[in-house]
């Protein structure tokens, strides 16, 4: 069976511009290490940035290509890379690739001891394999498992039998979607919508319905899960995310002692089949509200070891966090003060006492308890609900010197709050702690506004600032503020630095340095213009005019026209066989 036929316009519409360049670029240097097909499948090796290969499978049907998937973590439009320089392959040089019997033909040359013997061997090399052989064993054999004896709860006036039959349409619909090849997972994003759909029913105070919906959710998806297991299909997402919706409907529903015993023995056999812990969840069933140390802890006596007189576990602030949003729907704001406190939610609990208004209380805590920049990001914004406008600007100012990762967003906003409270120097300086970890032109630009005749002694540092700072693709950011302030050597610097794929940026380098450095101009773009007229690549002889273009108005700035036409002259000659090239030389605008 042949590759079936696909054009390079095929190619080039299925990839963004610069996918496609860099596939290219990929394909040009033999980055595509090995090729096979296997039937329907293709599968390609591609050299890259990391030091293992990234794998591109292509799936086949007829004469029409139905996927196509990579191992990296590109996930913007169309196809990577990678993908690209593996088409290519197939579209070029369709020789090269190795054509390999399929699973099914390998195997229908083994009889039964050939058979056993090759599992054998496999498992005797890749001991680990035993693990997914033995479950595999078990779901052929038994493809519908039942497990220990779950307890039926009441349903409480809710119809699941919905909810059921849509968790085994979600599975099934799953299982095509793995067959027809695709890697990404299709099942977690509708399950969790599912979940969320509990989660709404709890904090609509219908706990006890919202159990009866994550019962049917949890245990539907355990007796079906069998189907999509052997695609590789991860449940830890969907079983975090149950433990979490279990523990706040727990929380919040009324459950008498036989129906907590029944929720207790489900949940254990749960975790059990499906290998997870449920261990906050069972924890809040235990515990309820009338756990001893957590009575305290809501009466005011808080000891160091807040609600737990045992081993505190890894999930203690996630219970924490759960009570506390229970507590505050149902208005008991000085009990959640007291949990807040208790459990060192600190950014909870310094939030909760701006938003009752105790300002001077909050002010006082955050002195001694408060750690982040989230923290303060967060009071401050309260208290500026509040009205209290001085003292969230106090918080923000401290803020920016702790730690945390919101330095941008909290330096502008501090900034913003500054210059409505006309405090010029703490908004110049916020903004300041803004740039140095997100620098842009127009964050320079407003500073520069914003420091008005103080400019020259800020600009220094802003620069500073800019000529360390290091970050994916800081280029194009370097070289807009550098060009702003005239500063063409620097820019040059950085563009020297650049490859075909910053076209867009070494040219804006080149436009502003035409009428200072005319010779860095024309060296450069010459030598990219024939790189690509030397390698006679067609579909790119109009980035070798534009390139040509650039250092003719370098040669003319510099009062050089014979030298340029001398050049172009010999271009044409060694050209002279390229028609398409020789037409775009022809131009008026080239002469």
């Amino acid at each position: 069976m042949s590759i079936p036929k696909i054009s390079e316009f095929t190619i080039r519409r299925y990839a963004n511009a610069k996918s496609y360049q860099r596939g290219e670029a990929y394909f040009e240097s033999g980055a595509v290490d090995t090729i096979s097909r296997r039937g329907n499948l293709l599968h390609a090796e591609v050299d890259g940035s990391e030091g293992r290969p990234y794998r591109v499978s292509l799936n086949f049907e007829g004469h029409s290509l139905t996927s196509a998937n990579c191992t990296c973590a590109y996930n913007f439009d169309g196809w990577c890379k990678h993908i690209v320089a593996t088409m290519l392959v197939c579209v070029r040089q369709p020789e090269i690739i190795e054509h390999r019997p399929t699973l099914e033909q390998l195997l229908d040359r083994l009889d039964h001891i050939q058979t056993q013997r090759l599992v054998q061997e496999l498992v005797a090399e890749h001991p680990q394999l035993i693990d997914t052989i033995d479950r595999h064993v078990i779901w052929m054999t038994n493809p519908a498992p039942q497990g220990k004896k779950l307890k039926s709860l009441r349903q409480h006036s809710i119809d699941t039998n919905p909810v059921r039959r849509q968790v085994r349409q979600i599975i099934h619909d799953g299982v095509r979607y793995f067959e027809d090849g695709c890697e990404e997972d299709p099942i977690a994003e509708e399950l969790l919508s599912l979940v969320q759909s509990a989660v709404d029913l709890t904090e609509r105070g219908e706990g006890n319905q919202a159990i009866a919906v994550l019962e049917a959710i949890t245990s539907t998806c355990i007796e079906n899960w069998y189907e999509v297991a052997e695609y590789g299909a991860d449940y830890d997402e969907i079983a975090w995310e149950l433990n979490n919706a279990w523990c706040e409907a727990i929380l919040t529903a009324e459950l008498s002692d036989e129906e907590k015993v029944d929720i207790q023995v489900n949940l254990e056999v749960w975790q059990d089949e499906w290998d997870v812990d449920f261990g906050l969840s069972l924890d809040a069933l235990h515990q309820g509200w009338d756990y001893p140390p957590l009575v305290e802890v809501l009466q005011g006596k808080i000891s160091e070891r807040g609600v737990w007189d045992a081993k505190i576990p890894d999930y203690a602030d996630d219970l924490a966090l759960i009570r506390l949003k229970i507590l505050e729907r149902q208005e008991r704001y000085q009990e959640y003060l007291y949990l807040a406190e208790a459990e060192g939610q600190t950014r909870q609990y310094l939030t909760m006492l701006g938003r009752l208004g105790r300002v001077e209380e909050a002010l006082a805590v955050a002195q001694t308890e408060m750690n982040s920049m989230e923290e303060a990001f967060a009071l401050g914004k309260t208290l500026q609900e509040q009205g209290a406008l001085q003292q969230a600007l106090h918080i923000a100012q401290i803020g920016l010197h702790l730690k945390g990762n919101c330095q941008y967003d909290l330096g502008l906003w501090t900034s913003d709050l500054a210059q409505k409270l006309g405090d010029q120097t703490t908004a110049l300086q916020a903004k300041k702690l803004a740039f140095q970890v997100h620098p842009s032109l127009e964050e320079y630009q407003n500073i520069q506004n914003l420091a008005g005749d103080e400019w020259e002694r800020v600009k220094p540092d802003l620069l500073k600032t800019l000529r360390v700072y290091s970050a994916w693709e800081t280029a194009p950011i370097k070289v807009d503020i550098f060009l702003h302030e005239g500063l063409i050597d620097e820019a040059i610097a950085i563009a020297n630095e650049l490859n075909i794929y910053h076209t867009d940026v070494i040219h804006r380098v080149m436009d502003a340095a035409i009428p200072h450095r005319p010779e860095w101009v024309i060296t450069h773009a010459c030598r990219h213009a024939e790189a690509i007229m030397d390698a006679g690549k067609a579909e790119y002889y109009d980035a070798a005019v534009d390139w040509l273009k650039k250092a003719r108005a370098a040669y003319l700035a510099s009062n050089r026209q014979t030298e340029w036409s001398n050049y172009h002259t010999k271009l044409m000659a060694i050209h002279a066989r390229k028609r398409k090239l020789m037409g775009m030389l022809h131009g008026r605008d080239m002469e």
